[in-house]
């Protein structure tokens, strides 16, 4: 939703683009149909309804969106165009009723006038009085198919699968060795007491799950039988497959079982391919695991809890030689993508079973279980976890590395001393142990943050001394401290991957052609200039031009591999 004064900033970009290019998921500018207000009042009703369905928005009307040039651009919406009438008109024409927010913005282009409508986001779908829909999705309105439809009562918790009652509840379609196995990992997780000394049908129906002495298939999720689950939840099933290659499998096993069970079983399979190494340093002693376990959890818990129930096929776990894997039925929803899931608002597929979960404490509400597996591994200086969404499912990768004995060691120092780094900091540490430098865009993307954001987060760790920073403006970049890559890596490089100051390059680059033209040596090519000053080729070639610019002795290299600068007076 974008303010009058946001607005009224924007215009002066129309000099150099048009308004499509200004456009954004939350932002659309229409040129009003000054021919026809039955046509313009449509087109009001249409923008309305996919703003609606996309979570809400501001619409522009009197700028033509593919004209550059404010004064082209600019046309404007008549004067005699009352705004209460369209409230009414757009209120009378959709289902369910959409009343939008109207503000004016005087300009001096046009007509002078501008109308601003502000859509709400609301419960989803909405559709105009003919049962037509679009829906905002990045800076277009797609229609509302039936697919989209779907997405939305599943978005909106309106189609919770696991919510339907299915069975009375009766005991016998629980299985005891589930609901033990519930509650024991209730009470790790430090679960209420009263919640687990209740009978099992009183803890199910507390958690929400049995209605009007029905069974939920969440209850049947969480406790059931396997015959019961098979005849209600058919969907609930899942695969383990040790991969010998990427088309040959030794160990396969198929289970149809309540949800902790699966994850318990599952665990047990990965146990002999994922030993715990000790590693003692000082007074600190530990031991570790290729993958985490509360990395290998959290994976599970969320394939289990999001997995599309209504799409027959398993929750597949495959053990590669070289990675992990964890894969669901059942895309993203509500907007999350895997360059936004480190700190979108969380959001339930299953939302009955999700809520049961999280009053057991086996999932957390707050999204902190995908910042949990990331972390898990980041601290032992392994590669977090790589998230992907391939078609109508999500895949979670876990890449086998060897623990960092000395970023492990760090990390406990620094949490010793009250400065347990975060995700963020995490992830720009290990990328720079592998990486010379960050810029603060890549920054940005790599922690899923705004540049604003990540600027701030960049700025705590020079000051905590962990990293460096260099340039300035856009061209301003960071780097590990060499102490602390002296600390982190064993390769002695932390003073030669440190880029040289811009002036101090110019100055170091004159001073080494002028010892070697008094020496009678030749000059540098262009690649020892790189070696020298860690900069790239477009920065080198900046650099040299300048140089040679600021001082009239140093000849151009000419071409080829055998080209040098010189210094000739």
């Amino acid at each position: 939703m974008r303010t009058v004064a946001q607005i009224e900033s924007l215009l002066p970009e129309l000099e150099f683009c048009t308004a499509d290019e200004l456009e954004d998921q939350d932002l659309d500018f229409k040129q009003w149909d000054a021919q026809s207000r039955d046509k313009a009042v449509r087109l009001m009703v249409h923008m309305a309804v996919c703003m609606a369905n996309g979570e809400g928005g501001t619409v522009v009307f009197g700028i033509a969106d593919r004209v550059k040039g404010r004064e082209k651009a600019i046309l404007g919406v008549p004067p005699e165009i009352d705004t209460n009438l369209l409230r009414k008109a757009i209120y009378d024409q959709t289902d369910p009723k959409i009343t939008p927010v109207f503000e004016e913005l005087r300009v001096p282009e046009g007509t002078g006038r501008l109308i601003l409508m502000q859509i709400y986001s609301g419960m989803p779908p909405y559709t105009d009085n003919a049962g037509r829909g679009s829906i905002r999705i990045g800076k277009d309105c797609q229609p509302l198919t039936g697919t989209l439809r779907r997405k939305i009562g599943v978005e909106t918790g309106e189609t919770d699968y696991t919510a339907e009652s299915v069975a009375a509840a009766n005991s016998q379609l629980l299985s005891f060795t589930a609901i033990e196995a519930l509650r024991n990992q209730a009470r790790k997780e430090r679960a209420p007491d009263d919640l687990l000394r209740l009978t099992d049908i009183e803890l199910l129906a507390a958690l929400g799950l049995v209605r009007h002495n029905r069974f939920t298939r969440a209850a049947l999720l969480l406790a059931g039988t396997e015959s019961a689950i098979r005849e209600y939840c058919p969907g609930h099933n899942w695969t383990f497959l040790q991969m010998t290659s990427d088309t040959v499998y030794g160990i396969r096993e198929d289970r149809v079982s309540a949800l902790p069970l699966s994850v318990q079983r599952i665990q047990e399979l990965l146990v002999p391919f994922n030993p715990i190494t000790t590693y003692q340093q000082g007074l600190f002693h530990f031991e570790y695991h290729t993958w985490p376990e509360i990395a290998i959890r959290e994976a599970l818990m969320n394939a289990f809890c999001h997995v599309d129930l209504r799409i027959a096929g398993p929750v597949m776990v495959r053990l590669y030689p070289d990675r992990l894997e964890v894969s669901n039925n059942g895309g993203f929803i509500a907007g999350i993508t895997p360059g936004n899931i480190l700190h979108h608002q969380p959001a339930s597929r299953n939302p009955l079973l999700v809520e049961a979960l999280t009053r057991l404490r086996l999932v957390n509400r707050s999204n902190l279980g995908i910042n949990r597996m990331f972390s898990s591994l980041l601290i032992e200086g392994k590669e977090p976890p790589h998230i992907r969404e391939i078609g109508e499912s999500v895949l979670v990768s876990f890449p086998r590395r060897e623990l960092n004995a000395a970023f492990r060691l760090f990390v406990a120092e620094e949490g010793e001393k009250g400065r347990d780094p975060g995700v963020d900091e995490l992830l720009l540490l290990q990328h720079l142990l592998h990486h010379p430098e960050v810029n603060t865009g890549s920054a940005a993307g790599l922690c899923q943050r705004s540049e604003s954001e990540i600027r701030e987060r960049l700025s705590a760790m020079e000051t905590s001394g962990y990293i460096e920073h260099g340039g300035a403006g856009r061209g301003a970049y960071w780097c590990l401290h060499p102490e602390l890559y002296k600390r982190l890596a064993s390769d002695g490089q932390g003073e030669v991957r440190r880029r040289v100051d811009w002036e101090a390059a110019k100055t170091r680059i004159l001073s080494i052609l002028m010892e070697r033209a008094r020496r009678g040596e030749p000059g540098l090519s262009n690649k020892e200039i790189r070696q020298i000053t860690r900069f790239d080729r477009n920065q080198v070639y900046r650099l040299m031009t300048e140089l040679r610019q600021e001082n009239p002795f140093l000849q151009s290299p000419g071409r080829g591999k055998y080209a040098r600068h010189e210094f000739r007076q």
